[in-house]
């Protein structure tokens, strides 16, 4: 039995990982979770799980969780409460499953402990990726994708040499606004963009997904997670979301994961890797029944924020940093109606230009260049 920690539990991600350890009681336990400001969730889990050890963001639900659940389970809160969950002795697995820049401390922490980490926050390696894979190189510890598509990439791989690699297909569904012009963006509401045609995610993925700013994310992470030259990562517009990513080998031959769109199958993948068990509950992919698959070249002036990404992923250093501080802020005002939809793409370029990019930043470097992008973005608001 492979013992759980979960950062984010009551996320969407987190949720799903809940449903893949309920369905294999005999394969997996859930020994310490941390959750965000979704108490009523957090205490169900808590009933149902009997985690030993639980973090809270705030001392507020510390203290009333702690009149609840003191008797059976250890409770903490704070940034040193998901270190703590994030390294505890007794898990052999850590999830990562927080949004946000948040999640790079808590797993540079799990590394040196030595735990295996299933990585679904895309941040921590887009925040500080050479500092993340250094340390998992040193330590000897295994980075498992999560992401659909970096999950796809590493299925596709298996069996195969690093050097035999030509490139990776990422794909992409296109979001909420896939078939808008860029024009037809200005008046655009947070609940259009938060309506998505495939996939159920959290509100600011969603958000990224509409401005393509979350498929620039996972370039950058692909980057760091299969040490490629972003040369070498291409992305590809797929409406149907069937395929999830592909790998091009020297001799022309490409390998494709398919599926449907289902995160609980990466995140079981993850959790049972190199072993594969069942799962009755997920929709099983019928080629037949879905008849026609669809692909497109990106568009770099329609969907802008990729092209923001791979410029701030190919500058390197300190500014990746710079553009997730700058769209966490202004994804962030978008949902809560302070900005229109195209001023996200606005705010993090102004960001971009402003910087003058570090160079092989350490970890205090990057937390105040993070913390000076956030002011400054908030200042423009």
């Amino acid at each position: 039995m492979k013992k759980i920690s979960l950062l984010g539990a009551t996320g969407s991600i987190g949720t799903q990982t809940l449903d893949v350890i309920r369905k294999h009681p005999e394969e997996f336990k859930l020994v310490a979770l941390s959750v965000g400001k979704n108490i009523d969730l957090a205490r169900k889990i808590i009933s149902e799980f009997k985690p030993e050890l639980v973090s809270v963001q705030t001392k507020k639900d510390y203290d009333q969780l702690r009149l609840e659940f003191a008797s059976d389970t250890k409770l903490t809160y704070g940034e040193d409460g998901l270190v703590e969950v994030a390294v505890y002795e007794k898990s052999d697995i850590l999830v990562n499953a927080v949004l946000g820049s948040v999640g790079l401390f808590p797993t540079l922490q799990a590394i040196k402990a030595h735990k295996v980490i299933a990585i679904a926050n895309k941040e921590t390696l887009v925040t500080a990726g050479h500092l993340v894979m250094n340390e998992a190189k040193q330590q000897q510890v295994m980075l498992l994708p999560v992401d659909s598509e970096h999950s796809a990439i590493f299925q596709c791989l298996q069996g195969e040499q690093d050097k035999n690699i030509e490139r990776l297909i990422i794909t992409a569904s296109g979001g909420s606004f896939r078939d808008k012009k860029r024009e037809e963006l200005k008046e655009v509401t947070v609940k259009d963009a938060l309506s998505h045609p495939n996939w159920s995610m959290g509100a600011k993925i969603t958000i990224d997904s509409a401005t393509m700013m979350n498929k620039g994310l996972e370039v950058i992470e692909a980057h760091w997670l299969f040490n490629l030259p972003f040369e070498k990562i291409d992305v590809l517009l797929h409406r149907e979301s069937i395929i999830h990513s592909m790998v091009e080998f020297q001799d022309g031959s490409v390998k494709a994961q398919l599926g449907t769109p289902d995160m609980r199958v990466p995140i079981q993948y993850a959790l049972s890797y190199p072993n594969r068990i069942s799962l009755p509950s997920s929709e099983r992919l019928d080629l037949a029944k879905i008849g026609n698959l669809h692909f497109e070249t990106m568009n770099f002036d329609r969907f802008y924020a990729l092209k923001l990404a791979y410029e701030a992923g190919k500058a390197g250093g300190t500014m990746p940093t710079v553009l997730n501080a700058a769209n966490e802020v202004a994804a962030g005002a978008f949902l809560n109606e302070r900005i229109s939809f195209l001023q996200i793409d606005e705010l993090v370029e102004k960001a971009l230009e402003r910087h003058n990019v570090i160079k092989h930043p350490d970890l205090d470097t990057i937390r105040t260049v993070d913390i000076e992008t956030r002011e400054y973005i908030n200042s423009l608001l």
